[in-house]
């Protein structure tokens, strides 16, 4: 086995010498070791300390579900704005404003921290919907953030409602079965 030793200032200290600095030297068992601390648990609620404040960042809400023209350009005019973004998660629409919470401190731990609102409190304490922390990588079923993108997207989409209507006027009584989505 490799034994790595710190390495001997050259020459000799005398009386109170200060030894030269090592800030160079980094033990190779320290670069090699792997990392022993625990890994939070989301059972534990979320750890703030560790995290970069995701949730501090952003609010997102349930809209309804676009089923008109005029619902669709509503959801485009969101997506002119600047830190908007729209995406559909199991089926349900979410509109997201990206902006930062006026007590996120520069170290992102909470300015108001002890008298934070209760939605903080309870975000990220289920283990249901663990904090965004333990979420590796989010998956949408739809994500719009341009207004650009979901126009190309709605008017597709339209397109397609608008022949499936059709067919099934076409076929009274017929079920008609949707074709595969894009």
């Amino acid at each position: 086995m490799l034994r790595v030793r710190p390495m001997k200032p050259r020459g000799a200290l005398r009386g109170n010498a200060v030894p030269p600095a090592t800030t160079n030297f980094v033990a190779l068992s320290l670069l090699t070791a792997p990392n022993r601390a625990r890994k939070p648990n989301p059972d534990d609620g979320p750890p703030c300390h560790l995290c970069t404040a995701r949730c501090c960042k952003y609010f997102a809400f349930e809209i309804d579900r676009p089923t008109a023209a005029k619902d669709f350009d509503t959801i485009r005019w969101y997506l002119m704005h600047e830190g908007i973004v729209v995406w559909v998660q199991d089926g349900d629409w979410y509109i997201e404003v990206r902006t930062v919470c006026k007590h996120l401190q520069p170290d992102n731990m909470c300015g108001i921290y002890e008298t934070r609102p209760q939605v903080c409190r309870e975000y990220g304490a289920s283990t249901d919907e663990p904090c965004e922390y333990f979420t590796e990588d989010l998956k949408y079923d739809q994500f719009f953030d341009s207004d650009e993108k979901f126009q190309t997207w709605a008017t597709e989409e339209l397109e397609r409602r608008k022949q499936k209507r059709k067919l099934a006027r076409l076929s009274p009584g017929r079920k008609f079965q949707s074709p595969e989505r894009k």
